[in-house]
């Protein structure tokens, strides 16, 4: 079993990175935010792996913390939630938030990331909620910031790739992005997802 990979950086898609390791590429699934903050194509990338089997394929699942690695494995191991699914939720929540969200028991926190129903989200508060490990005390550092018009390619992509139809993903990317004041990719995302989730 593949458990960590480090390598150059030589494509990245908003879920799916590939790696060159010692010149054998690795294709990676990966939640958009280790696509933001894992830098441009060349660069050194370091990841957490979960290799996941199944009779007609090996899929690897790639994240920057073990800590949302633990939680894609409990998410996974969850009856009803396969590493699409998986990978879909900590796309559209960051892993501490997420665990938060369980132990608070919010349901309606948990529907509004795209491909979580009402029964979903209840099972993942039921069965995770002394499951989850305990939230790590020191946050993540901000990724460094994107240019505005590249940022607004990989949210399109990421928000399109999660599901979203480009029309509203436009519309409330105009309004998100359309001030001086332009937000993180990671706060960017949150809000749109928070947008659409309301429409």
């Amino acid at each position: 079993m593949i458990a960590w990979l480090r390598g150059r950086l030589l494509e990245k898609q908003p879920t799916r990175l590939v790696l060159d390791v010692h010149g054998v590429g690795y294709e990676v699934n990966v939640p958009v935010s280790t696509f933001y903050a894992v830098g441009e194509t060349g660069t050194d990338v370091e990841l957490r792996i979960h290799t996941h089997v199944r009779e007609d394929a090996l899929a690897l699942y790639g994240f920057l913390t073990p800590y949302e690695l633990t939680v894609f494995e409990k998410l996974i191991g969850t009856s009803g939630v396969g590493p699409k699914l998986g990978l879909a939720v900590l796309s559209g929540i960051d892993a501490v938030d997420f665990a938060a969200a369980v132990q608070r028991n919010d349901v309606a926190r948990l529907t509004r990331i795209p491909g979580v129903g009402k029964k979903t989200a209840e099972r993942l508060c039921l069965e995770l909620k002394d499951k989850l490990p305990p939230v790590p005390g020191t946050p993540a550092a901000a990724a460094v910031p994107a240019p505005s018009d590249a940022m607004r390619d990989d949210l399109v992509s990421a928000l399109v790739n999660l599901g979203y139809h480009r029309t509203a993903v436009d519309k409330v990317l105009d309004k998100l992005l359309g001030g001086d004041d332009v937000p993180r990719f990671d706060a960017a995302l949150r809000a749109a997802l928070k947008e659409l989730a309301r429409a």
